[in-house]
């Protein structure tokens, strides 16, 4: 089993930035890709950032040049730099991981709040 943490959520002005991070239970060299993804009120979940094992990244159209995804293996933790958001950026925010067998673990997820 594989257990992500979410973390640094939070209620934020349209224009500012959050980091978020999830935290991994394994080494997240490991796993073949994670990536974070969020869900906005009576929405589906969407992909926001997909990084593969290599480091590899490539994000959604709508978070292009405001979104970074990093990762930190000696921390076996992967980030999400969101600058300029905006109130469209609001959802609960969830971090995944799938491994070597195809299986897939997410996280409890975090709330992010843009509003002014």
């Amino acid at each position: 089993q594989v257990q992500l943490v979410e973390s640094g959520g939070g209620l934020v002005q349209p224009g500012g930035s959050l980091r978020l991070s999830c935290a991994a239970s394994v080494n997240i060299g490991s796993l073949n890709t994670m990536g974070w993804y969020r869900q906005a009120p009576g929405r589906q979940r969407e992909l926001v950032a997909h990084m593969t094992r290599d480091g590899a990244t490539n994000y959604a159209d709508s978070v292009k040049g405001r979104f970074t995804a990093s990762r930190d293996i000696a921390k076996k933790t992967v980030y999400l730099q969101m600058n300029s958001l905006n109130l469209e950026d609001t959802g609960v925010y969830s971090c995944n991981g799938v491994d070597v067998f195809g299986r897939t673990f997410w996280g409890q997820g975090t709330q992010v709040t843009v509003s002014s």
